[in-house]
């Protein structure tokens, strides 16, 4: 049986691959494919938990699963599809059953399906995205921090509140500073925004905050009207 645990940890030393697989007894060649995957895996390191049992299924889940007849599961390829719109699970699991029955091999269940994906988004993706779709979703906030402008007359200084505008899937951002946080203001730097980015998105997520939310209530936040007008000639949906 490969000792992926001692390739691993020979590899976390900073050993050569050349000098783990004359050390360890293994080819060259398996020794790279085991810290190829360990990398694709996002595996940096290793804990008492993590035994050779349970490295292999992380680091070779098709392997196992072609030990015990059932038709393997391609987790890379499922973690793409779930970025998709309209895409669920369920459908998924549905093609992988399907495919798995015309093939003549013997699919997982539905239940043990989600368990094993739950367990690859938590374990063999540690650096794994928030699932974000391009055009989706536009937060917008005003700034914690100000920034302040100098009056040359008076020498006085003149605070100025940033707002920002995001695109979770491509982080592009629109920033613009005003001399206050009023309503007026907050309505103008989203028209700003909007005619910035050349489009509008799916749905805006606000902050719960006075100039865009009137009265939060428990999981229903109310949005003041002015902020409700903004949206609907946009066919824009708010989220708080």
């Amino acid at each position: 049986m490969i000792n992926y645990r001692k390739i691993l940890e020979y590899h976390f030393d900073n050993v050569s691959q050349r000098t783990i697989s004359s050390s360890i007894g293994h080819s060259r060649n398996t020794v790279s494919e085991v810290i190829k995957r360990a990398r694709e895996r996002g595996l940096h390191s290793l804990s008492e938990i993590e035994t050779n049992a349970w490295l292999e299924e992380l680091l070779f889940p098709e392997k196992l699963a072609v030990e015990k007849g059932y038709y393997p599961i391609d987790w890379e390829k499922v973690h793409k599809e779930l970025q998709k719109k309209n895409v669920t699970l369920a459908l998924l699991h549905h093609e992988y059953a399907t495919e798995a029955r015309e093939g003549g091999k013997i699919p997982f269940a539905y239940r043990t399906f989600t368990e094993k994906y739950g367990n690859y988004a938590k374990k063999y993706k540690t650096t794994m995205p928030i699932h974000r779709k391009p055009g989706e979703i536009l937060e917008v906030d005003w700034a914690g921090s100000t920034l302040q402008l100098t009056d040359r007359s008076t020498g006085e200084l003149i605070p100025v509140y940033l707002f920002i505008a995001t695109l979770p899937y491509s982080q592009f951002s629109y920033v613009e500073g005003f001399l206050d946080m009023k309503s007026t203001n907050w309505l103008m730097a989203h028209i700003h925004a909007l005619e910035y980015f050349g489009g509008v998105p799916e749905t805006i997520v606000p902050d719960n905050l006075k100039t865009g939310v009137t009265k939060p209530l428990r999981g229903e936040p109310i949005l003041n009207e002015a902020y409700r007008e903004l949206g609907r000639p946009l066919s824009n949906n708010y989220r708080s």
